[in-house]
C-alpha cells in the first residue's frame, strides 16, 4: 500500500510548475520507474505528487535550424531509441538506451526522469555529457540553462530547485557533428541491472589525430564525471596503441569509485581501466578512424 497524501495531474507545463509553487512538499512524477519504487519504501518525501507524465509540452524530438538537436524531458526511451533525428545525429545516446532494462520500462522511462533522479548510474547521462548537452530548465517566471555535466551536485542531487522543471535537453551540431559516439554499460546482469560503470566516449579526428576527445563515467565517483587527464592525454595525440595506453593510465587519476554490495572499489577500477580503451576503440571506428600501428 502506497503512503501518498495528495495527487494532481498536471494537463499543462504551466499547471505543473503552479501545483509545485502551491505545494512545496511535491514531488514530480515523470514515467515513475524510480518513483514507485522509492514509494514501495513509503518515503515521506514523496507523499505528494504532482504527474507530468504524458505532457505533450515535454514530449518531442526536433532538429532545429540550427543544427540542435532538443529533447523534450519527457521523452521515452523507446521515442528516442526510434528516432530518425537521433538516428542520423546522436546515435550513441540511443545506443545506450537500449541497455536500460527491458521494453516495458523503456516504453514509460523518460530521459528527464532518468537524468533529474540523479542517480550516477543513469544510462543516459555519460553520452550526453561527451555530447556536450545542455538542460533547459523552467520555472513560472524564468528558465535558465546549464551543461549537463555541472547539473549532478551529489549523489541523487542535481541543480533543480523545488519551482522548477527540467523541460529540454540540447545537444549543439557542433558537439556531434563528424563526431563518433560509443557507450558500454557493465552490469552483473545486463540489461535488466543497473550499471555497475558506465563509459562513454566521442571523438573527432583528423588526419590520424584526435580534435575532440571526451570521456565520461557513470557510476566512477558520487556522480558522473568527465576525465580531464585523460582527455589531455588524448587530445590532439596520434591514434594510436601508445595513446590508448597513456588514456587508460590517466584515466584512473580522474576517478574515485567506492566499495559496494554490488562490486568492490578495486573491481570497479579494473572495469574503468578496461573500459577506457574498449569504448574508445569503438568511438574511433564510429568516427571513420582507425589505429595506427608501428
Amino acid at each position: 500500500m502506497y503512503d501518498i497524501k495528495t495527487y494532481h495531474r498536471a494537463d499543462s507545463l504551466n499547471k505543473a510548475l503552479k501545483l509545485l509553487v502551491d505545494n512545496p512538499e511535491a514531488c514530480l512524477v515523470a514515467g515513475g520507474t524510480d518513483v514507485l519504487i522509492k514509494l514501495r519504501h513509503h518515503n515521506k518525501r514523496l507523499q505528494h505528487l504532482v504527474d507530468i507524465h504524458h505532457l505533450k509540452e515535454l514530449t518531442y524530438i526536433k532538429e532545429l535550424e540550427d543544427g540542435t538537436v532538443r529533447i523534450g524531458s519527457g521523452t521515452t526511451f523507446t521515442q528516442i531509441m526510434e528516432s530518425d533525428i537521433i538516428a542520423q545525429t546522436i546515435p550513441s545516446l540511443a545506443q545506450a538506451l537500449t541497455t536500460v532494462a527491458g521494453p516495458q520500462i523503456r516504453n514509460i522511462a523518460t530521459i528527464g526522469g532518468n537524468i533529474c533522479n540523479g542517480a550516477p548510474s543513469a544510462d543516459a547521462t555519460p553520452p550526453s555529457i561527451v555530447l556536450g548537452a545542455e538542460v533547459e530548465i523552467t520555472s513560472l517566471n524564468s528558465a535558465r540553462k546549464m551543461l549537463l555535466e555541472q547539473f549532478y551536485l551529489a549523489p541523487g542531487k542535481v541543480d533543480l530547485k523545488h519551482n522548477e522543471i527540467a523541460t529540454a535537453f540540447l545537444f549543439r551540431k557542433e558537439n556531434y557533428q563528424q563526431v563518433g559516439g560509443s557507450y558500454y554499460k557493465y552490469a552483473i546482469r545486463e540489461a535488466m541491472d543497473i550499471a555497475t560503470i558506465g563509459c562513454a566516449a566521442a571523438c573527432r579526428i583528423e588526419n590520424g589525430v584526435f580534435r575532440l576527445f571526451k570521456l565520461a563515467y557513470g557510476v566512477a565517483a558520487p556522480t558522473p564525471i568527465r576525465t580531464p587527464t585523460a582527455e589531455k592525454a588524448a587530445l590532439n595525440q596520434p591514434v594510436n596503441e601508445d595513446t590508448l595506453n597513456k588514456i587508460q593510465q590517466a584515466v584512473l587519476k580522474d576517478v574515485s569509485p567506492r566499495d559496494s554490495w554490488r562490486a568492490s572499489k578495486a573491481f570497479r577500477l579494473q572495469i574503468i581501466h578496461t573500459l577506457a580503451k574498449r569504448v574508445v576503440i569503438k568511438a574511433i571506428a564510429n568516427a571513420g578512424g582507425s589505429i595506427e600501428h608501428d
